[in-house]
């Protein structure tokens, strides 16, 4: 792992104001990751964690990088712990547009990935967490040419990586690459994106889900006003609108509407686990969003299992961190790498004893 603190930003490209979610596709994701069986990791971690000192004991020097993680054991504090090799992490992208997938004609005009999370599952204790991070977070991504010629790397918010692809399985594992190196080179396994036309379908397709409504949002465009505090079983435009919609002149409206996204995941959780025919409703959901996601995990087996693994909303965390204005006027979101590796170190570690 990397050693903590990051360089200084010496190049901010744009944030487009444009508004995301797809948020909800966080559940198809938990369906990959309970019962499907993926490919072999593409991201190949370089080192475990060098926190408050050495690892403790070194691996073979033929031993795999991901074996390292699974087989090395640091230091943090004053105990001692190693990487949890029961867990499969998987990578949710909601994507910037309303159209259906497509590939792009060059390979830097491609849409932005503003909802990104991270689902980590632990098949031993049947345990789900949700890790959410910033469209804004400031990171290394690297840039393309429209032919596809690499121009390098730059820190930019992490949700550009995926405008520089074609769209479907090219932008995705870049993203995926941006992601594992913001994390530390923790091992990802596979990918699932979803662009935000599929939204209103995906939430009529479980009828609705119900929140208390966090802001007040009015779009009369869209004949949809919903006002903070009410109880409202949301339709597919309500839905399209509360995970999407954000005031773009409000400093942090991002973290705002990222909020909003939580709130949804653990609703749609729920309404999910009350149906009488899971499979039925996940096969629903999934014929209603098929032709926005593109992703590289085998998804044509729904499994019983899917909402048997324990989750609550306390199972949610955020990459801690803050907003700030950039040079360029555009927000940008700055990790806490203290408390980030802390977060790291509790999620994908186990402490074991000293030896």
């Amino acid at each position: 792992m990397k050693k903590r603190g990051r360089a200084n930003v010496s190049q901010k490209l744009n944030n487009v104001l444009y508004f995301l979610s797809g948020v909800m596709s966080v559940v198809i994701v938990i369906i990959l990751v309970i019962g499907v069986q993926t490919k072999a990791q593409n991201t190949q971690p370089s080192d475990y964690p060098d926190t408050d000192g050495q690892p403790v004991e070194e691996t073979a020097q033929e031993t795999t990088a991901v074996e390292k993680w699974q087989e090395g054991t640091i230091v943090y504090g004053d105990r001692y712990y190693r990487y949890n090799s029961r867990l499969k992490t998987y990578l949710f992208m909601g994507i910037d547009t309303n159209e259906a997938v497509y590939n792009m004609d060059t390979k830097d005009t491609g849409y932005q990935s503003d909802a990104i999370f991270l689902i980590v599952a632990d098949s031993m204790n049947q345990k789900l967490s949700v890790i959410t991070i910033n469209r804004n977070t400031m990171t290394e991504i690297e840039r393309f040419t429209g032919n596809g010629v690499s121009m390098g790397k730059a820190n930019s918010q992490i949700c550009v990586q995926h405008a520089y692809g074609d769209g479907k399985k090219l932008s995705c594992t870049r993203v995926e690459t941006a992601i594992a190196n913001l994390f530390y080179n923790i091992p990802i396994h596979g990918y699932f994106s979803m662009n935000m036309g599929a939204i209103p379908g995906m939430n009529d397709a479980v009828g609705g889900v119900t929140v208390d409504v966090m802001d007040d949002l009015d779009y009369a465009d869209k004949g949809v006003s919903l006002k903070a505090g009410e109880t409202v079983n949301l339709n597919g435009a309500e839905a399209y609108c509360y995970l999407r919609g954000r005031d773009i002149n409000d400093f942090d409206s991002a973290t705002e509407r990222l909020r909003r996204q939580e709130q949804y995941i653990s609703a749609f959780l729920a309404k999910l686990k009350q149906c009488d025919d899971r499979k039925t409703a996940l096969t629903e959901v999934y014929s209603a969003i098929s032709d926005y996601t593109v992703t590289d995990v085998d998804f044509t087996k729904l499994m019983d299992t899917l909402l048997n693994f324990d989750y609550s909303e306390d199972d949610m965390y955020t990459v801690p961190g803050e907003s700030q204005v950039g040079s360029d006027g555009h927000e940008e979101f700055y990790v806490d790498e203290e408390a980030f590796y802390d977060l790291i170190i509790r999620i994908f570690y186990e402490e074991v004893d000293a030896r």
